[in-house]
């Protein structure tokens, strides 16, 4: 079963460059992972602070893989003291059919 998410997260002012470079590069390998499906990053158009990141993965398995990652742990280093929040906040998503 696939394995879909929503990550969010708003970068502080004045942050807004840095972060959209982070995770610019940031998608460019997990986008290469073999389990990865989707990795679409976008910004809220009337708040171009807040990032919205849609993630789907093969299956719980590959999730796991993109969690163990070696470059996932520097990207939430790099990325934490320039967002609002403690954390991306995860949701995860079932299908509705």
């Amino acid at each position: 079963m696939k394995k879909t998410l929503f990550a969010e997260f708003t970068a502080r002012e004045g942050a807004e460059h840095e972060v959209s470079r982070l995770i610019r590069d940031y998608a460019a390998k997990v986008r290469e992972e073999p389990g990865n499906l989707a990795f679409d990053v976008y910004t809220k158009a009337s708040s171009p602070r807040a990032f919205w990141i849609f993630e789907v993965y093969e299956d719980e398995d590959a999730f796991q893989a993109h969690l163990r990652a070696p470059y996932g742990g520097p990207f939430n280093t790099a990325l934490s003291p320039l967002i609002e929040e403690d954390a991306s906040v995860l949701t995860f998503l079932d299908p509705a059919a």
